[in-house]
């Protein structure tokens, strides 16, 4: 039986896993990126030989629609774009592009040619304003006007727009997603590397909590979700952990009482940033009724996990 093709857009940290995940699910990858020469995440992971890699510009709609009618796919993962909402301040434009103007050459190529390939974006709860800390699908938008933030929903919105044009489309949205091959700068892999290496840190509000999840399971999620019809759905571990309790269990890892090793500067503090961002618990109970999935990997679990890899 022929193998079937899935095709994932962008090679960092979520396409390197998804990768994996889909390889272990019998799927022929092919991964697209602007440089293909750079694939750290991959060699981390075994997968270089395991995949085949293609040269993409998301901006070039006519080389979009040759790789799409090239390989057939029966998913699209559109993994790329610019990831840091502080860094979108200063990367307007490719923040912009890269989110909304990749995706939207995507959806007109899959329109054009009245294809039923699912294809799945991957979004930020940000978009949204919780409810006493709590996200769901009917929360309302965050009105921050972060150019990430901003741009994320306005890709939101156009994928409920082009589904209406009878295509497959999923808006995913996620947390917090972590994984060893995060950047050093990404906060619990930070907590953990200055633990391990018993020195001091400096931290934002110790007080904000968050929804944390591990990048494998859910890439699990994500493949369980593909197996559903096209919807908007929001996974999440819906557990809570505080800034102070990463600095606290990380700490303790090292023998040492987080008090005496950390500060808090104003500069890691973000305008208008909520306290409390957490994803409701049901948000995904599609996914437990039908398939029994549960995340085993939730709040302190999370950070003693980094904390062994890194």
């Amino acid at each position: 039986m022929n193998k079937k093709n899935s095709l994932i857009i962008g090679s960092g940290v979520l396409g390197a896993y998804m990768s994996k995940e889909l390889v272990k699910r019998n799927y022929n990858v092919i991964v697209t990126s602007r440089n293909i020469k750079k694939l750290k995440n991959y060699d981390y992971l075994n997968l270089r030989k395991k995949i085949k890699f293609e040269n993409l510009n998301i901006l070039d709609k006519l080389k979009i629609e040759k790789i799409i009618l090239k390989y057939n796919p029966e998913k699209i993962f559109y993994f790329a774009g610019q990831s840091s909402i502080t860094k979108s301040l200063k990367l307007k434009k490719e923040t912009f592009n890269s989110h909304y103007i990749g995706t939207k050459n995507f959806l007109d190529v899959l329109n054009k040619r009245s294809l039923k390939t699912k294809f799945f974006k991957a979004n930020s709860g940000y978009i949204f304003k919780s409810k006493n800390g709590i996200i769901s699908l009917k929360c309302k938008f965050s009105e921050n006007n972060n150019p990430y933030i901003k741009t994320q929903q306005k890709v939101f919105k156009l994928i409920k727009k082009y589904r209406n044009k009878n295509l497959n489309l999923f808006n995913l949205i996620f947390l917090q997603i972590e994984s060893p091959l995060r950047d050093k700068d990404f906060l619990i892999k930070k907590i953990c590397i200055h633990a391990k290496n018993k020195k001091k840190i400096e931290v934002g509000n110790i007080k904000n909590i968050r929804d944390y999840s591990w990048i494998e399971e859910i890439c699990k999620a994500i493949f369980l979700t593909s197996k559903l019809s096209a919807r908007d759905i929001i996974i999440s571990t819906g557990a809570k952990l505080s800034v102070k309790k990463a600095l606290q269990t990380s700490y303790k890892k090292s023998g040492l009482n987080y008090i005496n090793f950390f500060s808090q500067n104003k500069k890691f503090f973000r305008k208008n940033e909520e306290k409390i961002l957490i994803g409701k618990k049901s948000n995904h109970k599609i996914l437990t009724t039908k398939f029994k999935f549960k995340f085993k990997f939730t709040g302190e679990k999370i950070v003693k996990k980094m904390y062994k890899l890194i």
